[in-house]
């Protein structure tokens, strides 16, 4: 693979982005899924270190910070870090394949800037914020004073929309899985 790409899924909390990345990465054999570090506890049982997160203490973050181990890494809440580790996209360059991402926006933002043309930065939005905080409320696995602070949190993130290459409205599931496929096989021709 002679230019490695990256394609960057940054949305509001319940926007349907890893649905559509895990669809992505379950039918495109060329693309590898970067996974994040986060100091935050697992959702219940289904998570795993490694897989899904790489799951760090707070100190253990602050030191691959101070040891300049992320490409990228945000607060996302007090306490709260998230990152993406440089380690992580040479693992799967090594494979062969595009990096795939599914990043709070601010993460996603800082990648495209980092990577620029290499990298697309795909803006997953909800029809209606009665919609996105329905589909918060159907997970059953944040509190409900988690899914105040998300909501809140909503308006800075759609902020952010114009400055991602382009905007994926998840409305229909279905319509929002082929648009998303089309845009990454356009963008891995090019």
């Amino acid at each position: 693979m002679q230019d490695k790409k990256l394609i960057i899924f940054s949305a509001p909390s319940g926007s349907g982005k890893t649905t559509i990345v895990k669809y992505l990465l379950n039918h495109n054999s060329n693309l590898g899924f970067s996974i994040s570090a986060c100091t935050r506890d697992r959702r219940g049982r289904s998570e795993e270190h490694g897989k899904d997160y790489y799951f760090l203490t707070p100190e253990d973050f602050k030191k691959k910070i101070d040891s300049q181990e992320f490409v990228e890494w945000e607060q996302v809440y007090p306490g709260a870090f998230y990152g993406t580790l440089k380690s992580e996209i040479e693992r799967i360059w090594k494979t062969g394949k595009h990096v795939v991402f599914d990043v709070d926006v601010k993460g996603g933002l800082s990648l495209k800037k980092y990577y620029g043309n290499r990298a697309l930065a795909i803006f997953v939005k909800c029809p209606s914020m009665e919609v996105l905080e329905q589909r918060l409320r159907a997970r059953q696995t944040d509190s409900e004073e988690s899914i105040s602070a998300r909501l809140f949190k909503v308006k800075f993130e759609m902020s952010f929309e114009d400055q991602f290459d382009v905007t994926l409205v998840n409305n229909d599931l279905e319509a929002a899985l082929k648009e998303a496929q089309q845009l990454v096989d356009d963008f891995i021709k090019k």
